[in-house]
């Protein structure tokens, strides 16, 4: 059995638009993957709601996800395939980080991921770096807007070339969630129900094609 520990913000966790509370299982693309997958996969959800890359939360000082991944590592291990997506909560405004920097952010991740599991667990998972979704054009009317100024809109669209750079860099493989998903037009952050089930069904594709 190969173990997947799925580590992101609150697009893992299953955060739901229209309510503010949690998705089901059965509808996270969490648990949709692990229903697609089947029973030669054990899929982890490390999903947390606000979770950055690097970077310290002024108000919430424990949402940077390097604080928590090295633990996570280690609760887990053996850990087979880390999927990883990270960097929209990135874009909030206090942070004033470019797209670049904060794949810099996701790239000392993946650095961190490679050398604890070496260390820890004898051999390096396979990494699949995912650039986030777009944050949505509507971000203006979202009851996240204020956080999330209008510039972060055309910021998450580098995503994608400067998270290739990482995956490049450190031998992952690259997915960029935007090609396949947008977030809910509701508060132009969260995905909706439809979203998860979508992305599930090409990130599977994606675990598939690993090979031992």
């Amino acid at each position: 059995m190969k173990t997947v520990l799925c580590f992101g913000d609150s697009n893992t966790y299953g955060y739901n638009p229209e309510n503010g509370l949690r998705y089901p299982s059965n509808v996270r693309w969490t648990g949709r993957l692990q229903a697609i997958l089947g029973d030669e996969y054990r899929v982890i959800e490390e999903g947390c709601n606000g979770r950055t890359t690097v970077f310290e939360d002024p108000i919430e000082g424990w949402k940077a996800g390097l604080s928590y991944l090295r633990p996570c590592l280690n609760s887990h291990k053996p850990v087979d395939i880390v999927i990883m997506m990270l960097g929209s909560n990135d874009l909030k405004e206090y942070f004033h980080a470019s797209a670049a920097e904060i794949a810099e952010g996701a790239a000392t991740l993946v650095r961190d991921i490679i050398d604890f599991t070496d260390e820890k667990q004898g051999f390096i998972p396979k990494i699949i770096l995912v650039s986030p979704p777009e944050i949505g054009e509507e971000i203006e009317s979202s009851p996240f807007f204020g956080s999330f100024s209008l510039n972060a809109i055309e910021r998450s669209r580098e995503f994608p070339v400067e998270y290739l750079k990482v995956a490049e860099k450190y031998g992952c493989i690259f997915f960029d969630a935007a090609s396949v998903i947008k977030p809910s037009e509701i508060d132009s952050l969260h995905l909706s129900a439809e979203a998860h089930g979508i992305f599930a069904e090409e990130i599977a594709k994606t675990v598939k094609a690993i090979k031992a």
